[in-house]
């Protein structure tokens, strides 16, 4: 595929699709309740974020959120960090979850490679919460205690969530291909009193017993009062090997039709706690509140996803990762999610594009990674499979090339709103959303998100358009951390996100802001690459090597020297049956130098067997630079945190041959 140009407009919404969006709605019940008249999505979003106490208000009031105590202020401060959110408010997300459902709807089908099919109704979904909340209820769990779950993407990770949450309980989890010490890196900081695991899984044909793992975290958390195990490899396992466990099956078992009870907590209690990449030391433990996460989810997934009730919302995730929380949360306007647990590429690319046609899937959540692989492999869904009811593909984890933006409607479908979200599990959303009102343009993201003050900074601090800068958040945000846990002096908090603009939450992320008000991710700032003064970033690098048909993957890292321009070696990983020749390297040059500059032209090529990366997909883009500048591999790398630990061999080897560092 030719290249695209960056910017180019590929598809426009129809009046029919604006007219019937919730973010049409929206607008016109502000003009009708508030007396506010917004003509486009550029003026709401000014007013969204200058008057953001009004905004958030009317979120509550729009999707209906209830409340058992009235609130006696929107927002306590606009410093940050600091902001308190509904001060003297009390809710519970569960309650969200369940107030509108129509008992006989499919609320989940799940799927995955050891179990066909199933579709659980929201009577279903209601019943076995309200039977695990009594079995969590009668092990003593109450407000304020931690509940972890070692579990894969499947129905009863939802239903361990709600339960737990419905509780005032604190929810964590980890998905079962984290290693044995990843995981007791993360629960030990958190002292759980229940766990609920697995015995295991299976992923691209392969099965991986866990039971042992899970005998070794029980061992190493000395808060645990009680395990409840899920039988899912096996399905006649009896996990006698653990201490105080209940069967899955009997923790849902009721003698009659059980109740679910709503504890109330404040606005600001905490809801779950995620964990960063944990690439460095030990994973930060980020807490985020009931309120918070209510509030903003509720605003993403009806304005900016545009879900109704009639939708069939996917992501493509596993529970260790942030995007696991937001489609849970497709649940809050009653629209039915899908849940997949198993390979993507698996026999082939094609399997979740069946899924996508077997479910009627209408909206379709993946990473870049995958549309970029099934665009390589010469998939085309819209060929292949019936996917009339999709309407959306969102893609998140890193920047969607215009390339794929292009392929997506020439072998998806013509009539596609793609939106490439931008976000984190800092504030567990995206801040840079889709909207179903606004053009798509190839390889921008449509929209910085409502009440979200995105705006991109130079290195003296002021906001620019049409330039690369640091990706700031200049106004407090609902799903903003309330805390790290066990950071009582707010130190590690401060330090991840304040430290480079005193009172302004600074991403990590390199964006530029477009005159039409869009954006574009360029990757982490901290992994830039910096030539004689002049930065892009990696994103753009990657755009080009994968115009060379032979390349698989690539990562690229830049190395400052004291006395001389910096050092960029680019590693590939050759698709099946190719090797590295200098015609290659010749191609790949001439594309750099094409797409992006001369200036910057790799220093070296080099073919790996693979690309280290997190377990939820993201190149160690870092911490390899980071091990080529010497320092020690131990220090910079959490290896239980990495999804293919063997492809770290050829970087410490790499960096012992090669004295990159001065």
């Amino acid at each position: 595929m030719n290249p695209v140009k960056e910017g180019t407009l590929l598809w426009k919404p129809d009046k029919k699709r604006i007219q019937h969006s919730n973010l049409y709605h929206y607008m016109a019940w502000l003009k009708q309740h508030k007396n506010l008249v917004f003509n486009d999505y550029s003026s709401l979003w000014k007013w969204s974020v200058s008057d953001i106490e009004a905004f958030w208000e009317s979120i509550m009031q729009y999707t209906d959120i209830h409340t058992k105590n009235a609130y006696t202020s929107v927002l306590s401060t606009h410093t940050m960090p600091g902001a308190q959110w509904f001060s003297g408010e009390s809710i519970n997300y569960t309650e969200h979850i369940f107030r509108n459902r129509d008992e006989n709807k499919p609320a989940i089908i799940h799927t995955s490679e050891t179990r066909k099919s199933s579709e659980a109704t929201w009577k279903q979904l209601y019943q076995d919460t309200a039977a695990l909340q009594q079995t969590l209820k009668n092990l003593g769990v109450k407000k304020g205690d931690r509940v972890v779950a070692y579990i894969a993407n499947i129905y009863e990770s939802v239903v361990a969530f709600l339960a737990t949450a419905s509780l005032g309980a604190i929810w964590s989890s980890a998905s079962p291909d984290f290693g044995t010490q990843s995981v007791i890196d993360r629960f030990q900081q958190i002292e759980p009193k229940v766990l609920i695991t697995i015995d295991g899984y299976q992923y691209a044909g392969k099965v991986f017993n866990r039971r042992k793992v899970v005998e070794n975290i029980q061992a190493n958390l000395p808060t645990l009062e009680a395990t409840i195990a899920i039988p899912y490899l096996d399905t006649n396992a009896s996990f006698d090997e653990l201490q105080k466990v209940t069967l899955w099956s009997e923790a849902t078992q009721a003698n009659e039709t059980p109740n679910l009870t709503y504890e109330h907590v404040p606005f600001n209690d905490p809801l779950w706690i995620l964990f960063s990449s944990g690439t460095t030391g030990k994973p930060k433990p980020i807490v985020q509140s009931q309120g918070g996460i209510l509030l903003e989810h509720l605003k993403t997934v009806t304005l900016h996803v545009d879900l109704h009730e009639d939708d069939r919302f996917f992501w493509y995730t596993t529970t260790g990762w942030m995007m696991w929380n937001l489609p849970v949360s497709g649940l809050l306007k009653g629209s039915t999610i899908i849940l997949y647990d198993g390979s993507p590429t698996y026999p082939d690319n094609r399997v979740l594009w069946k899924l996508a046609e077997e479910t009627k899937m209408t909206v379709f959540g993946t990473s870049a990674s995958y549309i970029t692989a099934c665009m390589k492999d010469g998939v085309q869904p819209g060929n292949e499979f019936n996917l009339t009811h999709l309407k959306n593909i969102s893609s998140t984890g890193s920047p969607l090339p215009p390339e794929a933006f292009v392929w997506c409607y020439e072998n998806i479908k013509k009539d596609l709103w793609i939106a490439s979200i931008s976000g984190g599990t800092d504030v567990c959303t995206a801040f840079i959303l889709g909207a179903p009102i606004l053009p798509v343009f190839a390889g921008e993201l449509q929209c910085r998100g409502l009440g979200a003050k995105i705006e991109s900074y130079n290195q003296a601090g002021k906001s620019q358009l049409e330039d690369i800068g640091e990706l700031v958040l200049t106004e407090p945000f609902p799903s903003m951390p309330i805390y790290f846990w066990n950071d009582q002096a707010g130190n590690r908090l401060h330090e991840s996100y304040f430290d480079v603009f005193p009172g302004i939450w600074c991403h990590g992320d390199y964006l530029k802001v477009t005159k039409r008000e869009t954006c574009v991710i360029y990757g982490r700032s901290d992994a830039t690459i910096n030539r004689g003064g002049i930065r892009i970033g990696t994103s753009e690098i990657y755009r080009a090597v994968d115009q060379v048909k032979e390349i698989l993957d690539s990562l690229i890292v830049d190395i400052p020297r004291n006395n001389a321009d910096s050092v960029t070696p680019l590693f590939v990983v050759m698709k099946e049956g190719y090797t590295l020749t200098p015609e290659i390297k010749k191609e790949i040059k001439r594309q750099i130098r094409t797409q992006c500059s001369p200036r910057h032209l790799p220093t070296g090529v080099y073919q790996v067997s693979d690309i280290p990366k997190t377990l939820n997909g993201k190149k160690l883009e870092i911490p390899i630079k980071k091990i080529l500048m010497g320092e020690p591999v131990d220090k910079v790398i959490n290896k239980g945190s990495i999804s293919n630990e063997e492809a770290l061999d050829y970087f410490i080897q790499f960096a012992k041959q090669h004295l990159l560092h001065d």
